[in-house]
């Protein structure tokens, strides 16, 4: 009998218990905790903390796209070329920049700086040529460049970096590279200069086996024989700054092939026509960002190279790489330079 009661007993103290909990985690979650107890909860058990991204900024297809629009004309006469001045210029200033008009013998650059916050890291330039041939109104050749080099103006140009940033707009590439050889002519400029991103056809992209040609000795082996890649042309004096363009680019852009050049392009002379050569004869690090040009594309140097023969989602990937990369490269301050064992 005593048995009996004390296990009655023992189950009405299980029962009180168990109420009286369930009464309070009802209670607990029916009104707002107090704000102790909201410290205390968030000071013992942080939430799990998301993995780091680094986060880029990120391109305007619409702007770019705008930007080709306003240059689709011919810009090959004297006329022409200032017209499209105006607009690179007014550009400019809208986005904070001061433009500076460099004339040359034979015409006009234009150049402009935003400083880094360390002196000693030197610069990095990115440039485009703005001329066209004649009867071309030239969508790929070159406003596209023209169009990324005035992103990269928008995105970066009120982003404070170790690393100053520079921007360049040559005359008449397409009479001989006359604007980057009258700009590194100045070479006090290139004193701090550590590396050069030229843009020279950059929206062209072709889907369709056989469409993409390659030149004799290419010293690395094509992706493929279609034209949806973004090549990078550097010299192998800098090959770190070649291999920037291959850094943490997300899979969803298009690929990426460097193409390291020996000799400063004396075996391969196809890879020196355009503005970045006149930087290699200088010694300092540049690199060519193309589609290929006339390898890929049958727009070269026509008529119908019009803002409608651009493959969007391919000129949208090209700049974001281009940014993407100029981004990373303003943010450090090491050497571009190949380190060899006599360094």
């Amino acid at each position: 009998m005593k048995k009996r009661i004390w296990l009655v007993l023992l189950a009405l103290v299980v029962v009180i218990i168990v109420g009286s909990r369930s009464d309070a985690f009802n209670s607990f979650f029916s009104q707002h905790p107090s704000q102790e107890i909201v410290e205390k909860v968030t000071t013992q058990q942080p939430p799990p903390q998301p993995q780091t991204l680094e986060i880029k900024p990120q391109v305007s297809l619409e702007n770019l796209l705008a930007h080709i629009q306003k240059l689709n004309f011919q810009r090959y006469t004297t006329a022409e070329r200032s017209r499209t001045r105006t607009y690179i210029t007014t550009q400019l200033k809208k986005y904070g920049w001061k433009p500076q008009l460099e004339k040359f013998a034979e015409g006009v650059n234009i150049f402009a700086e935003r400083l880094g916050t360390d002196k000693t890291a030197d610069a990095i330039l990115v440039g485009a040529h703005y001329d066209t041939v004649a009867f071309s109104p030239g969508a790929d050749d070159n406003a596209s460049g023209v169009a990324v080099v005035l992103e990269v103006a928008r995105l970066l140009g009120s982003q404070p970096t170790p690393r100053t940033l520079q921007l360049a707009f040559f005359d008449k590439e397409e009479a001989g590279l006359l604007g980057s050889k009258a700009f590194v002519s100045q070479t006090k400029r290139l004193h701090n200069l550590r590396g050069v991103i030229v843009m020279d056809m950059v929206g062209y992209a072709c889907y369709t086996a056989g469409c993409q040609k390659y030149p004799q000795g290419l010293p690395v082996t094509p992706p493929s024989d279609k034209g949806d890649f973004l090549a990078v042309v550097g010299d192998t004096e800098h090959l770190p700054l070649l291999g920037a363009f291959q850094n943490s680019q997300p899979a969803n852009l298009p690929v990426v092939l460097t193409v390291p050049i020996p000799l400063k392009g004396l075996l391969t002379p196809d890879t020196l026509r355009s503005d970045h050569a006149p930087f290699w004869y200088q010694g300092v690090g540049a690199v060519l960002v193309t589609d290929t040009a006339n390898l890929r594309t049958p727009h070269y140097h026509q008529s119908s190279d019009q803002p409608n023969t651009i493959e969007r989602s391919f000129f949208a990937g090209a700049a974001q790489i281009v940014v993407n990369t100029t981004t990373a490269l303003l943010e450090k301050s090491d050497s571009l330079a190949t380190q060899t064992s006599s360094n």
